[in-house]
Protein backbone atom coordinates (compact mmCIF):
# COMPACT_ATOMS: atom_id res chain seq x y z
CA UNK A 1 0.00 0.00 0.00
CA UNK A 2 2.75 2.46 0.89
CA UNK A 3 4.49 1.74 -2.39
CA UNK A 4 1.26 2.47 -4.34
CA UNK A 5 0.72 5.69 -2.37
CA UNK A 6 4.27 6.83 -3.18
CA UNK A 7 3.65 6.24 -6.88
CA UNK A 8 0.40 8.23 -6.75
CA UNK A 9 2.16 11.10 -4.97
CA UNK A 10 4.98 11.04 -7.50
CA UNK A 11 2.52 11.21 -10.39
CA UNK A 12 0.73 14.14 -8.75
CA UNK A 13 3.98 15.97 -8.19
CA UNK A 14 4.94 15.31 -11.80
CA UNK A 15 1.69 16.86 -13.02
CA UNK A 16 2.26 19.94 -10.84
CA UNK A 17 5.82 20.32 -12.14
CA UNK A 18 4.60 19.91 -15.71
CA UNK A 19 1.96 22.64 -15.21
CA UNK A 20 4.59 24.92 -13.61
CA UNK A 21 7.02 24.33 -16.49
CA UNK A 22 4.26 25.00 -18.99
CA UNK A 23 3.30 28.28 -17.30
CA UNK A 24 6.93 29.41 -17.08
CA UNK A 25 7.49 28.48 -20.73
CA UNK A 26 4.33 30.31 -21.79
CA UNK A 27 5.38 33.41 -19.86
CA UNK A 28 8.86 33.32 -21.38
CA UNK A 29 7.40 32.90 -24.85
CA UNK A 30 5.01 35.82 -24.30
CA UNK A 31 7.86 37.99 -23.01
CA UNK A 32 10.05 37.04 -25.96
CA UNK A 33 7.27 37.67 -28.46
CA UNK A 34 6.42 40.97 -26.80
CA UNK A 35 10.07 42.02 -26.83
CA UNK A 36 10.39 41.06 -30.50
CA UNK A 37 7.27 43.02 -31.43
CA UNK A 38 8.43 46.03 -29.40
CA UNK A 39 11.86 46.01 -31.06
CA UNK A 40 10.38 45.79 -34.54
CA UNK A 41 7.80 48.49 -33.82
CA UNK A 42 10.59 51.00 -33.14
CA UNK A 43 12.47 51.45 -36.40
CA UNK A 44 14.71 54.12 -37.85
CA UNK A 45 14.08 55.95 -41.13
CA UNK A 46 15.46 53.02 -43.15
CA UNK A 47 13.16 50.47 -41.50
CA UNK A 48 15.88 48.91 -39.31
CA UNK A 49 14.96 48.32 -35.63
CA UNK A 50 16.51 51.10 -33.51
CA UNK A 51 17.97 48.61 -31.02
CA UNK A 52 19.73 46.77 -33.84
CA UNK A 53 20.95 50.05 -35.32
CA UNK A 54 22.31 51.12 -31.93
CA UNK A 55 24.35 47.91 -31.73
CA UNK A 56 25.66 48.42 -35.27
CA UNK A 57 26.58 52.03 -34.51
CA UNK A 58 28.40 50.87 -31.40
CA UNK A 59 30.39 48.41 -33.50
CA UNK A 60 31.19 51.23 -35.90
CA UNK A 61 32.54 53.46 -33.15
CA UNK A 62 34.73 50.61 -31.93
CA UNK A 63 36.16 49.87 -35.38
CA UNK A 64 36.62 53.58 -36.14
CA UNK A 65 38.95 53.82 -33.16
CA UNK A 66 41.17 51.14 -34.77
CA UNK A 67 41.61 52.94 -38.10
CA UNK A 68 45.03 54.53 -38.34
CA UNK A 69 47.55 55.31 -41.06
CA UNK A 70 50.03 53.21 -39.11
CA UNK A 71 47.70 50.20 -38.79
CA UNK A 72 48.08 48.44 -42.12
CA UNK A 73 46.29 45.34 -43.28
CA UNK A 74 48.57 42.36 -44.05
CA UNK A 75 50.14 42.27 -47.52
CA UNK A 76 51.23 39.25 -49.55
CA UNK A 77 53.55 38.24 -52.36
CA UNK A 78 52.47 37.73 -55.94
CA UNK A 79 52.51 33.93 -55.61
CA UNK A 80 49.60 34.19 -53.15
CA UNK A 81 47.25 36.01 -55.54
CA UNK A 82 43.89 34.29 -56.04
CA UNK A 83 40.84 34.63 -58.26
CA UNK A 84 38.27 37.11 -56.97
CA UNK A 85 34.60 36.27 -57.40
CA UNK A 86 32.64 39.16 -58.97
CA UNK A 87 29.88 38.64 -56.38
CA UNK A 88 27.30 41.25 -57.25
CA UNK A 89 26.31 43.40 -60.21
CA UNK A 90 24.27 46.19 -58.64
CA UNK A 91 25.14 49.33 -60.58
CA UNK A 92 26.78 47.30 -63.37
CA UNK A 93 23.81 46.20 -65.46
CA UNK A 94 24.37 48.73 -68.25
CA UNK A 95 27.42 48.48 -70.58
CA UNK A 96 30.58 50.40 -69.70
CA UNK A 97 30.50 53.75 -71.50
CA UNK A 98 33.47 54.53 -73.76
CA UNK A 99 33.29 58.16 -72.69
CA UNK A 100 33.15 57.36 -68.94
CA UNK A 101 33.84 60.33 -66.70
CA UNK A 102 34.04 60.83 -62.95
CA UNK A 103 32.12 63.69 -61.30
CA UNK A 104 33.82 65.07 -58.17
CA UNK A 105 31.88 67.42 -55.86
CA UNK A 106 34.01 69.21 -53.28
CA UNK A 107 31.37 71.58 -51.94
CA UNK A 108 32.68 74.64 -53.76
CA UNK A 109 31.66 75.53 -57.28
CA UNK A 110 30.48 73.08 -59.93
CA UNK A 111 31.56 69.44 -59.84
CA UNK A 112 34.84 68.56 -61.49
CA UNK A 113 34.72 66.21 -64.47
CA UNK A 114 37.67 63.81 -64.69
CA UNK A 115 38.58 60.88 -66.91
CA UNK A 116 40.70 57.79 -66.39
CA UNK A 117 43.84 59.54 -67.63
CA UNK A 118 43.46 62.05 -64.78
CA UNK A 119 43.47 59.18 -62.29
CA UNK A 120 46.41 57.46 -63.98
CA UNK A 121 48.38 60.70 -63.86
CA UNK A 122 48.56 60.33 -60.06
CA UNK A 123 51.32 58.17 -58.51
CA UNK A 124 50.64 54.50 -59.27
CA UNK A 125 50.46 52.26 -56.20
CA UNK A 126 50.23 48.47 -56.17
CA UNK A 127 49.13 46.41 -53.17
CA UNK A 128 48.34 42.73 -52.60
CA UNK A 129 45.88 42.35 -49.75
CA UNK A 130 42.98 40.20 -48.63
CA UNK A 131 39.51 41.03 -49.92
CA UNK A 132 37.02 39.95 -47.24
CA UNK A 133 33.37 39.40 -48.08
CA UNK A 134 30.79 39.88 -45.37
CA UNK A 135 29.40 36.45 -46.41
CA UNK A 136 32.45 34.84 -44.82
CA UNK A 137 34.86 34.13 -47.72
CA UNK A 138 38.03 35.96 -48.71
CA UNK A 139 40.59 36.14 -51.55
CA UNK A 140 44.09 37.57 -51.81
CA UNK A 141 43.99 40.16 -54.58
CA UNK A 142 46.39 42.49 -56.35
CA UNK A 143 45.17 46.02 -56.95
CA UNK A 144 46.85 48.90 -58.74
CA UNK A 145 45.67 52.49 -58.89
CA UNK A 146 45.97 55.84 -57.17
CA UNK A 147 45.75 56.36 -53.44
CA UNK A 148 42.53 58.11 -52.48
CA UNK A 149 44.70 60.33 -50.28
CA UNK A 150 46.73 61.46 -53.34
CA UNK A 151 43.51 62.00 -55.28
CA UNK A 152 42.13 64.14 -52.46
CA UNK A 153 45.38 66.10 -52.17
CA UNK A 154 45.19 66.85 -55.89
CA UNK A 155 41.51 67.73 -56.28
CA UNK A 156 40.15 68.90 -52.92
CA UNK A 157 40.68 72.65 -52.30
CA UNK A 158 43.80 72.96 -50.11
CA UNK A 159 42.49 76.04 -48.30
CA UNK A 160 39.44 74.23 -46.91
CA UNK A 161 39.23 71.70 -44.05
CA UNK A 162 38.25 68.22 -45.12
CA UNK A 163 34.70 67.18 -44.18
CA UNK A 164 34.25 63.98 -42.17
CA UNK A 165 32.69 61.89 -44.94
CA UNK A 166 32.85 60.98 -48.60
CA UNK A 167 30.13 59.42 -50.76
CA UNK A 168 30.77 57.27 -53.84
CA UNK A 169 28.06 56.27 -56.32
CA UNK A 170 27.81 54.24 -59.53
CA UNK A 171 26.91 56.16 -62.73
CA UNK A 172 23.30 54.91 -62.58
CA UNK A 173 23.16 55.70 -58.81
CA UNK A 174 21.90 52.17 -58.09
CA UNK A 175 24.81 51.41 -55.75
CA UNK A 176 26.32 53.83 -53.27
CA UNK A 177 28.60 53.72 -50.28
CA UNK A 178 29.48 56.16 -47.53
CA UNK A 179 32.95 56.30 -45.97
CA UNK A 180 34.40 58.03 -42.97
CA UNK A 181 37.25 60.26 -44.13
CA UNK A 182 39.87 58.54 -41.99
CA UNK A 183 39.24 55.23 -43.79
CA UNK A 184 39.09 56.92 -47.19
CA UNK A 185 42.52 58.50 -46.63
CA UNK A 186 44.09 55.31 -45.29
CA UNK A 187 47.31 54.62 -47.25
CA UNK A 188 45.95 51.29 -48.55
CA UNK A 189 42.73 52.79 -49.95
CA UNK A 190 42.96 52.96 -53.73
CA UNK A 191 40.99 54.18 -56.68
CA UNK A 192 41.89 51.03 -58.58
CA UNK A 193 42.01 50.52 -62.34
CA UNK A 194 43.90 47.20 -62.36
CA UNK A 195 43.13 43.83 -60.78
CA UNK A 196 45.56 40.89 -60.65
CA UNK A 197 47.91 42.53 -63.14
CA UNK A 198 45.31 43.44 -65.77
CA UNK A 199 42.90 46.33 -66.40
CA UNK A 200 39.61 45.93 -64.60
CA UNK A 201 36.97 43.93 -66.42
CA UNK A 202 33.34 45.11 -66.44
CA UNK A 203 32.32 42.49 -63.86
CA UNK A 204 35.00 43.78 -61.49
CA UNK A 205 34.06 47.42 -61.87
CA UNK A 206 35.80 48.82 -64.95
CA UNK A 207 37.01 51.40 -65.49
CA UNK A 208 37.46 52.50 -61.84
CA UNK A 209 36.53 50.99 -58.51
CA UNK A 210 37.40 51.36 -54.85
CA UNK A 211 39.81 48.98 -53.14
CA UNK A 212 39.68 49.55 -49.40
CA UNK A 213 41.23 46.65 -47.44
CA UNK A 214 40.22 48.04 -44.04
CA UNK A 215 36.56 47.46 -44.97
CA UNK A 216 34.43 44.49 -45.96
CA UNK A 217 33.76 43.97 -49.65
CA UNK A 218 30.39 45.73 -49.53
CA UNK A 219 32.30 49.03 -49.30
CA UNK A 220 34.55 48.27 -52.29
CA UNK A 221 32.23 49.95 -54.78
CA UNK A 222 32.64 49.07 -58.47
CA UNK A 223 32.40 51.41 -61.48
CA UNK A 224 32.52 54.68 -59.59
CA UNK A 225 30.61 57.48 -61.34
CA UNK A 226 30.71 60.22 -58.73
CA UNK A 227 32.57 61.19 -55.57
CA UNK A 228 31.24 63.75 -53.13
CA UNK A 229 33.02 65.17 -50.09
CA UNK A 230 30.37 65.95 -47.50
CA UNK A 231 29.80 66.98 -43.89
CA UNK A 232 26.60 64.90 -43.78
CA UNK A 233 26.82 61.15 -43.13
CA UNK A 234 26.11 59.65 -46.57
CA UNK A 235 23.56 57.04 -47.46
CA UNK A 236 24.90 53.51 -47.87
CA UNK A 237 23.24 50.73 -49.84
CA UNK A 238 23.85 47.86 -47.46
CA UNK A 239 23.49 49.91 -44.29
CA UNK A 240 19.93 50.58 -45.44
CA UNK A 241 19.48 46.79 -45.62
CA UNK A 242 20.52 46.33 -41.98
CA UNK A 243 24.30 45.99 -42.23
CA UNK A 244 26.90 47.95 -40.27
CA UNK A 245 27.47 51.38 -41.89
CA UNK A 246 31.15 51.37 -40.92
CA UNK A 247 31.79 47.75 -42.06
CA UNK A 248 35.35 47.74 -40.72
CA UNK A 249 37.79 44.87 -40.43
Amino acid sequence: MNKTRDVILSEGELRRQTRRAFLIGAAATAAGTGGYLWIHSHQDSTGIPKVERAVLNGNGRLWRSYVSNTRLMPTYSGRNVQRLKPNGNIGLTSPVEDDWTLAVATGTGPALTLNLDDIKALPRVEIITKFCCIEGWSSIVQWAGARFADFTRKYFPPDRPLPPYVSLTTPDQDYYVGLDMRSALHPQTLLAYEHNGKPLTPEHGAPLRLAIPVKYGIKNIKRIGSIEYTSKKPSDYWAEEGYDWFAGL
